[in-house]
């Protein structure tokens, strides 16, 4: 996918490393580079009981510009241990990825770990191979890269990269995200018989980029980058039977712009995709980009998803680092046909310090004690009557002039339920309040969400400047950059609000000091 083009010049790697440790917002509990920059998540599988997270890096600042694949591993999806570089730009002339090697995928070919990928060469994006050793730690590029030499002929596209590949029988299936002019995003379908030689079947699906506000959060934008095409329900893509439960999930490009991720609830069949209904993936709209899943050994359909940054390039290349790492999160089902999403419970192994409130009812605003810190794990279950609001604050600093105290930094997350027959209820996320630097950005963020007789159960993990909340499986991901260094939770309700249970755990780090760029 495309990203930033910094003009500033490099600083020396050292440097770099102590600028990126030294920095309070640097995540500490989610997986983040070395330093300089980060942005997809590639390639993200388990591989003979372990987990790989490859991903977009490049070292030398934090800023996109000579794109490279990084590469970790886990046996736990919550502690990494960084690996060799796995692909990077080949110097020789003519070389489909002499500009960089952008995002791709990891597939099992007959045992062999092959990688498909975007190389980049110039204003074009192709898509290229390569095979892996055993342990996945050497890669090897195929000689006949790029593997498709040019878009569909004869269609005039507004981008052509990132891929989706899965077995089909005797057969490999790969989609390629892009663009039509003039009528919207798509994703291109090709097939092969050895992931060399792909013949061309046509689009998947073709959105419509005229339907709907270009401002809106469900826009369909000109380009769909980082498709994903997966069978949510029992089964496996190309099956016959079953609801419509293919899932194929793209995040929205327009003209440079990241937008936000969506899905597309449907179903796969043949050649093509029925769609049924479109939504929104994460109410943090850029902030979880890019997504990518795969499934597990476990049978989870696992994702993860990129977390741009909310400050300004000058403010990323001086702090050293860019891009967070979602944590992991597990898509399912819900009642409705949609998808609901959880962290994946390995993450609890980094609970301490355990604290439990309630039950209680939330009246005025109450700054918890014993719940403070910028690394947490907050589950709360509450009961909300109609026409109530709850809100939880975190991050929040007190100053007390004249003796009073009152919030100068407090970022809120905030649920309401209408009043009458609607029902209709909502999740919002409040960062107008949440830093006194005004060069980072406080759009607030929100979504529906579904109170079955006003029973929420909201989790909220707080990293420095990462922040993911899950409300009845509905995510919304941000980031905020406080400056003043607040910890303090704080509960308020506006109408009756009851607190069955809340959990706060603090959050240990998973990295220990400087790690190098180059492993």
């Amino acid at each position: 996918m495309t990203g930033l083009t910094h003009p500033l010049a490099t600083v020396p790697q050292d440097e770099l490393v102590i600028r990126a440790e030294a920095d309070p917002h640097r995540p500490r509990f989610h997986f983040v580079s070395p330093a300089g920059w980060l942005n997809d998540p590639n390639g993200v599988s388990q591989w003979n009981s372990t987990y790989h997270l490859f991903y977009q890096y490049n070292p030398e600042g934090a800023f996109h510009h000579r794109i490279l694949w990084g590469h970790a591993t886990s046996t736990d999806l919550v502690t990494w241990t960084d690996q060799p570089i796995a692909l990077e730009p080949t110097d020789a002339p003519h070389s489909a990825d002499a500009d960089g090697c952008w995002s791709g995928v990891l597939v099992n070919d007959g045992g062999t770990p092959t990688l498909v990928y975007s190389g980049r060469r110039g204003e074009h994006e192709l898509p290229c191979v390569a095979v892996g050793s055993p342990d996945l730690l050497t890669w090897t590029k195929a000689p006949e890269n790029p593997v498709i030499a040019a878009p569909p002929a004869g269609v005039d596209v507004t981008a052509y990269r990132d891929h989706c590949v899965w077995r089909e029988g005797s057969r490999w299936r790969q989609l390629v995200g892009s663009g039509i002019r003039g009528r919207g995003g798509t994703a291109f379908l090709y097939e092969s018989a050895d992931l060399r030689t792909w013949d061309y079947i046509g689009p998947l699906f073709i959105g419509d980029a005229s339907a709907g506000d270009p401002a809106a959060t469900d826009w369909e934008g000109t380009m769909w980058e980082c498709v994903d095409l997966f069978r949510a329900g029992s089964g496996t893509l190309g099956s016959d039977g079953g609801a419509a439960d293919d899932v194929l999930v793209f995040s929205a490009w327009d003209d440079g712009d990241t937008r936000h991720p969506l899905y597309w609830t449907g179903r796969y069949e043949g050649d093509s995709y029925t769609p049924r209904q479109l939504r929104r993936l994460d109410y943090g709209g850029r902030y979880f980009y890019a997504p990518q899943s795969f499934a597990d050994d476990a049978g989870r359909r696992v994702m993860f998803g990129w977390l741009q940054e909310g400050r300004t390039d000058e403010a990323m290349v001086e702090a050293g680092w860019s891009g967070v790492m979602s944590l992991p999160r597990v898509a399912t089902l819900d009642s409705e046909g949609d998808l609901a999403f959880a962290p994946v419970p390995e993450v609890e192994s980094l609970r301490r310090d355990h604290v439990r409130i309630g039950p209680r009812e939330v009246a005025g605003s109450d700054v918890l004690t014993g719940v403070s810190g910028n690394q947490l794990d907050v589950e709360l279950d509450l009961e909300l009557e109609p026409g109530s609001v709850f809100r939880l604050g975190i991050l929040a600093s007190a100053v007390s002039p004249a003796g009073t105290q009152s919030s100068a930094e407090e970022t809120v997350i905030e649920v309401g339920r209408a009043a009458g027959s609607s029902g209709e209820s909502w999740l919002r996320l409040d960062r107008s309040g949440s830093s006194l630097d005004h060069s980072v950005d406080a759009e607030e963020r929100s979504g529906p969400v579904n109170l079955p007789d006003g029973k929420l159960h909201l989790r909220v993990l707080v990293d420095r400047s990462a922040v993911e909340i899950f409300a009845n499986g509905k995510p919304l991901t941000a980031r905020v950059y406080p400056t003043l260094g607040g910890t303090a939770v704080r509960l308020s309700a506006i109408g009756n609000v009851r607190l069955r249970q809340l959990d706060a755990w603090r959050m240990d780090d998973v990295f220990r000091g400087p790690r190098p760029l180059f492993p």
